[in-house]
């Protein structure tokens, strides 16, 4: 049965997902990791210009373009980068993390808010947490969430939810140990009211080869979230990805939030050969993601509804 959600998070629903009620998000919110790619990102203008070609060129293919406040959002919007009919969605949360690497705190940016973005324009947030279920901060990543969710509610703005996974023991997951923190994750912060999307990592790592177990994850990811589900790339191969989208969405995944899968030999590439990139590989690839959304993933619709009295402005 779906959820009876406000008029307002429904329309910023509307506005990210095809007509079918399916995601393709165009992830370009990435910061400090795109400065570490390539040197000349250390420039705000560089790193900008960069963005704003990925998003003029890739733009209007997607359903909805994930950026950051700092030299993306407005900086497109004012140089007619991104297209007037384009959803977005913005960050909110600060580069890196605060605390140890297994013990993990989060943060918004600094002179950034919920009511920013609202007054802006974006059509959602996202907020991306560090989470381990069983780490000593785990309560306060929940909290923290709860704090966001809370001013998404009083803005009435939609909002994406994207945890991290880490280890407790400071060196990579094994695939089991992925596998029962994103479903765990799922289960804990999806149930936090004004969480509208969860944004999950695929729940095992590249060395798990077997698709059969893959589909498995995938669906019980869908079992333990309260929320559409949409599937983030995290710099995975192109092919790769692919057949991650095709088992999460079989499993009930609600689209996908794809970034370096996309574009990501275009960080290298300067000038003319960047925008051939963009215009050619990149965009075919990303006409290819959303044809298999649109094909696959559950409608957010098969979760969310809203009704509307004829006296609902009243008490809006």
């Amino acid at each position: 049965m779906p959820k009876p959600i406000s008029i307002s998070k429904l329309r910023s629903l509307q506005q990210c997902t095809s007509p079918r009620g399916t995601f393709t998000c165009l992830a370009l919110d990435h910061r400090q990791n795109l400065r570490k790619a390539n040197p000349v990102f250390i420039s705000d203008a560089e790193l900008s210009r960069f963005k704003q070609d990925v998003i003029a060129s890739l733009g209007a293919y997607g359903t909805a373009i994930l950026l950051d406040p700092e030299v993306s959002a407005a900086q497109a919007i004012a140089s007619g980068a991104l297209p007037g009919q384009a959803a977005f969605v913005v960050a909110v949360e600060s580069t890196g993390y605060g605390g140890d690497a297994t013990a993990r705190r989060g943060q918004i940016i600094p002179g950034w808010s919920v009511e920013k973005a609202k007054r802006m324009g974006a059509s959602m947030i996202k907020l991306l947490v560090y989470y381990h279920p069983d780490s000593p901060t785990a309560g306060e990543a929940e909290e923290f969430t709860r704090q966001v969710a809370a001013e998404c509610i009083k803005y009435d703005l939609g909002m994406m939810l994207e945890p991290l996974s880490y280890s407790l023991a400071d060196q990579k997951l094994t695939s089991a140990e992925k596998r029962y923190v994103v479903v765990e994750t799922a289960r804990r912060l999806t149930p936090i009211e004004g969480v509208d999307i969860l944004k999950a990592e695929f729940p095992l790592t590249l060395d798990e080869l077997d698709e059969t177990v893959w589909a498995e994850a995938c669906a019980e990811v869908s079992a333990a979230s309260v929320v559409p589900w949409i599937l983030l790339s995290a710099a995975v191969s192109f092919d790769t990805y692919q057949r991650q989208i095709i088992a999460a969405c079989q499993k009930g995944a609600s689209g996908i939030a794809v970034g370096r899968a996309v574009w990501q030999e275009a960080v290298t590439m300067d000038g003319a050969q960047r925008l051939d990139f963009l215009r050619t590989t990149a965009r075919e690839r990303l006409i290819r993601l959303n044809a298999l959304c649109v094909a696959l993933a559950k409608p957010v619709t098969d979760f969310y509804t809203a009704e509307a009295p004829f006296d609902w402005y009243k008490n809006y």
